[in-house]
């Protein structure tokens, strides 16, 4: 499962290693991270439930996972609120990396979709209060979030796992100064992601496996793990022309400035 290439300084912006997915072999997940190079992994929370297991995953590997809170799209219902509000409570009384995840899915299901735009807004408000950075589920509704994002001022970011075209990317990153979050769908063969790598900046992306799942190639229909971030990156490389290191050391930089004084 080790990769040949050269260990450099990496972090994972986005990984739920706390899933039962995990729940067998996270030391071993750990370990092979480690000797893959990655020097940090940020855990995205998804509600109220997964809490204290992401909670846990950090306690048990300090200085290398690393939490962030927030309410997943997805788990936005008709009690929406008073989940917010234990998450906004546990943001004061704990330290945490960043908001999220937190955003806009269209893809699963619309019943909450107003319910969903609130709760989006409610975490642009803490992200800008605790002055974080705050991390974006966009599927299919890219649109709706950098409009809303469009009423805000000095927002730092991700886009999580993104998937909008280039005109869109070139938006949230020229003119938001957003992040676009890249994992594994940029090695798949006919992904749409390669021609805006391709366009935008490496000063405008960071690393994520979003593991367990997203899975790159050549380990496409298997479990995903942060130990897989350097394929990610290699393949990032190879569509910019430049060496692996050097993307490295960018993306690393880019990351680092955007959780500075949070990691």
């Amino acid at each position: 499962m080790l990769h040949n290439f050269k260990i450099m300084n990496l972090i994972d912006t986005h990984a739920h290693l706390y899933l039962k997915d995990f729940s067998e072999d996270i030391d071993l997940v750990i370990r092979r991270a480690k000797e893959q190079g990655i020097k940090k992994i940020l855990l995205p929370n998804i509600d109220v439930n997964t809490v204290k297991l992401m909670l846990n995953c950090c306690d048990k590997y300090p200085g290398i996972c690393y939490p962030m809170i927030g309410l997943h799209p997805t788990s936005v219902n008709k009690n929406w609120e008073e989940e917010l509000y234990t998450i906004k409570k546990l943001f004061e009384n704990h330290y945490f990396c960043g908001v999220g995840e937190t955003g806009i899915d269209l893809y699963w299901d619309k019943t909450f979709y107003n319910e969903q735009v609130n709760s989006f807004i409610e975490h642009i408000k803490i992200a800008l209060k605790y002055s974080v950075p705050i991390i974006i589920h966009s599927r299919n509704s890219i649109e709706q979030i950098l409009e809303i994002l469009s009423d805000y001022k000095n927002i730092n970011g991700i886009l999580h796992c993104f998937s909008g075209n280039i005109e869109q990317a070139i938006k949230a990153t020229e003119e938001m100064g957003l992040k676009l979050g890249i994992g594994g769908v940029i090695t798949y063969k006919n992904s749409m992601l390669k021609k805006i790598v391709e366009v935008i900046p490496i000063q405008h992306l960071v690393l994520e496996t979003d593991a367990p799942y997203l899975t790159p190639i050549p380990y496409r229909g298997k479990r995903n793990e942060s130990s897989f971030l350097p394929l990610i990156l290699n393949e990032i490389a190879m569509i910019k022309k430049i060496s692996y290191q050097e993307a490295a050391e960018i993306i690393f930089i880019n990351t680092n400035n955007l959780f500075k004084n949070f990691l």
